[in-house]
């Protein structure tokens, strides 16, 4: 079941009240801001996706700290109006999550799948001849010890979430209820809402079972992402997507159902001359750059609102001050919201808000559009 919270708990005009500056980079327009005179209005949103390696004791040493240090360092960036709007976190296994949580100082959080939910949606023709339990020295019928370990800290107001583990996994993968959310986001200064994916999908070789056995797992669980999306996503809004995919190296695996992907990967949109980005580099095709990293970030809009990845930034890596704070880079990326007023204002009118309670002790908001 997910989990959706405000903190602190909030007024409902506080809940949906802009928030007028939404951490832009040096030398970026800030989120929300409006468009000099004659150009077309747009709006900028920057989303980091961070696995922050939250493993519990004997799996990992030291992670509380750690957690705690990538909080911190997200609050330093928070003093200097440096932070990502939007932060997905995967791993996020431990309690101290919410320490992390709590120094960096968004407003709005967002839980996906606990230990104990089940799978919705449809199920994967191909996974009738899927064995689920077929090395259980490994992880395999142990049943789930933790939840998907998602998390989504948010400055805008999260108006809705959607979500389910994966039904199929491999391995030691198999211990963690693995598998996808979607918020919905009331974004300051843009017309429509936007959709924002997270996910973590199954390990290669980290899952101690064969490749080929990991690679069937994480094809079955790449079916169930696009399912998912497709059910749940608005196609009129804007979509970003992100999370560690477990792609480096490994191109059988980026490559499985590309084609019936609703999403243009970032990493291979900006690697073009004709797509330039900030901070990345244009690369031959046959490089595949995106088989560098384990994570990626995605978009895609076909309504009145067209976004697009315009910078590209890497966090929390290795520097004088310490070690790196998890065995993943913080993965940044800003995109550019932009839209015609008069196709806007021709569009159907979206239902009200919806602001109720979300725990007994009336602590927090769900908020949520009528339909």
């Amino acid at each position: 079941m997910m989990t959706l919270a405000t903190l602190p708990p909030v007024t409902a005009l506080a809940a949906l009240a802009p928030v007028t500056d939404l951490g832009a980079m040096p030398g970026a327009t800030p989120s929300g801001s409006v468009a000099p005179p004659g150009s077309a209005p747009t709006a900028e949103i920057s989303v980091l996706t961070y696995n922050v390696r939250g493993l519990p004791w004997p799996l990992a040493n030291g992670r509380a700290k750690a957690l705690k240090a990538i909080g911190a360092e997200l609050a330093t960036m928070r003093r200097y109006g440096q932070q990502p709007d939007v932060v997905l976190i995967q791993e996020g296994f431990r309690g101290e999550v919410g320490d992390l949580v709590t120094a960096s100082g968004y407003r709005y959080w967002a839980r996906g799948p606990g230990r104990s939910q089940k799978a919705s949606g449809a199920r994967p023709e191909s996974g009738k001849r899927y064995a689920t339990v077929r090395y259980p020295s490994f992880g395999e019928g142990w049943g789930k010890f933790t939840g998907a370990g998602l998390h989504v800290l948010s400055d805008a107001p999260i108006t809705d979430v959607e979500d389910t583990p994966y039904r199929y996994c491999a391995g030691l993968d198999c211990l963690a209820n693995k598998g996808v959310m979607l918020v919905r986001l009331a974004l300051p200064g843009a017309p429509s809402q936007i959709d924002i994916v997270n996910t973590h999908l199954n390990s290669r070789r980290a899952a101690k079972v064969p490749v080929a056995r990991s690679l069937q797992a994480h094809n079955l669980q790449t079916e169930e992402l696009l399912t998912f999306i497709n059910a749940h996503r608005d196609v009129d809004r804007p979509l970003l997507v992100g999370g560690d995919f477990n792609v480096r190296n490994a191109p059988d695996r980026y490559d499985y159902r590309s084609a019936e992907r609703p999403f243009q990967v970032v990493s291979e949109f900006c690697s073009r001359a004709v797509n330039r980005c900030e901070g990345q580099a244009v690369d031959s095709p046959a490089a595949r750059p995106w088989l560098r990293s384990q994570d990626l970030q995605a978009f895609a809009s076909a309504g009145p609102v067209t976004v697009r990845p315009i910078r590209i930034e890497t966090l929390f890596g290795a520097s004088k001050s310490g070690p790196k704070l998890s065995d993943h880079d913080g993965y940044l990326v800003r995109y550019r919201l932009s839209w015609d007023p008069a196709i806007v204002a021709a569009a159907p009118p979206r239902p009200p808000v919806e602001l109720r309670p979300q725990f007994r002790s009336g602590l927090g908001l769900k908020v949520t559009w009528r339909r």
